[in-house]
């Protein structure tokens, strides 16, 4: 998953920073609001994205005494600060620029460069794109889940803030070419600004997403009960095992639980030595954490 996520996040970062400085120039050219807003949404998703390897580079380091359970959640820190940029850079300064434009509109020049950047820049965005897709759509088989839902409950946010980014670009670039053609037709510079507007609410709406799903994962919220079921399940099947039973389970980072389980013994054994019932709990334990997506298992024996 890793190296899926590596690939995916180079990708947006090469092709964002292509796309950024295409637009910076046609901007200068063109004049246009909804241009600017298209240019500053491209620097921030070329710096996001620059923090989501930052996080991936850092994520990938072996547990050490002052992290007993790995460096993973780096990735979910990394994320919530990309959010933010795309917040502040993306959306507040794209909203800003259209409310400018409206203040002080200016003439669209260079109409057809401004076109054909555009154009140029959605084919990047596309790629980018599609190779977010591609990781997502994998995981979500591997799970189990529609791309929906797994858009909402993946324990790695790389794949996740890559795809909506550049779905949020595909969209903006649409606004930013009807802004821009409006303009140009009608002679009506609001068109440009209102484009460049919409382009910046896109983005609010889309950092708050990311924001919200990486501040949950920081937080250690609950795993999704798709990933905890199963691990219920593997208890309960355990012949000593009776009711209640009760399992939490949390990410510490991309696929990497920490895992609580609270068992009953069955009447049955209710006799047997202290020792016996070590034993069995310590190869309960084993066999959970034979599961790679488990870092660590604590078992807790209650009357029953």
């Amino acid at each position: 998953m890793a190296g899926g996520s590596y690939r995916t996040v180079i990708v947006a970062v090469a092709a964002n920073l292509a796309i950024a400085l295409a637009k910076i120039v046609a901007a200068v050219l063109t004049g246009s609001a909804s241009m600017w807003a298209e240019a500053l949404h491209s620097v921030a998703d070329t710096g996001n994205e620059v923090l989501l390897f930052v996080g991936l580079r850092k994520s990938t380091k072996a547990a050490d005494p002052s992290r007993p359970f790995g460096y993973g959640q780096e990735r979910y820190f990394w994320a919530f600060l990309a959010a933010l940029g795309i917040f502040l850079i993306g959306g507040a300064l794209s909203v800003g620029e259209g409310i400018r434009s409206l203040l002080v509109p200016e003439p669209v020049e260079s109409l057809w460069v401004g076109i054909g950047v555009l154009l140029v820049a959605a084919c990047f965005e596309a790629f980018s794109w599609h190779t977010a897709r591609k990781q997502l759509r994998q995981e979500s088989r591997e799970r189990r889940r529609s791309m929906a839902q797994h858009l909402i409950r993946a324990s790695d946010p790389s794949a996740t803030t890559v795809f909506l980014e550049d779905t949020a670009a595909l969209i903006g670039i649409a606004l930013a070419l009807a802004g821009l053609v409006l303009h140009a037709v009608t002679g009506w510079a609001a068109w440009d600004a209102i484009g460049s507007i919409l382009i910046g609410v896109l983005l609010i709406a889309v950092a708050f997403l990311l924001a919200r799903k990486s501040k949950g994962l920081l937080l250690e919220e609950a795993a999704p009960e798709d990933v905890v079921e199963p691990i219920r399940r593997r208890v309960v099947e355990t012949d000593w095992v009776g009711e209640p039973t009760t399992v939490h389970a949390v990410y510490v980072g991309p696929s990497s639980l920490l895992v609580n389980v609270l068992v009953a013994p069955v009447r049955d054994g209710a006799g047997e030595s202290a020792a016996a019932l070590i034993e069995k709990v310590d190869r309960l334990r084993s066999e959970l954490e034979a599961d790679p997506s488990i870092t660590q298992v604590t078992v807790t024996v209650t009357a029953s």
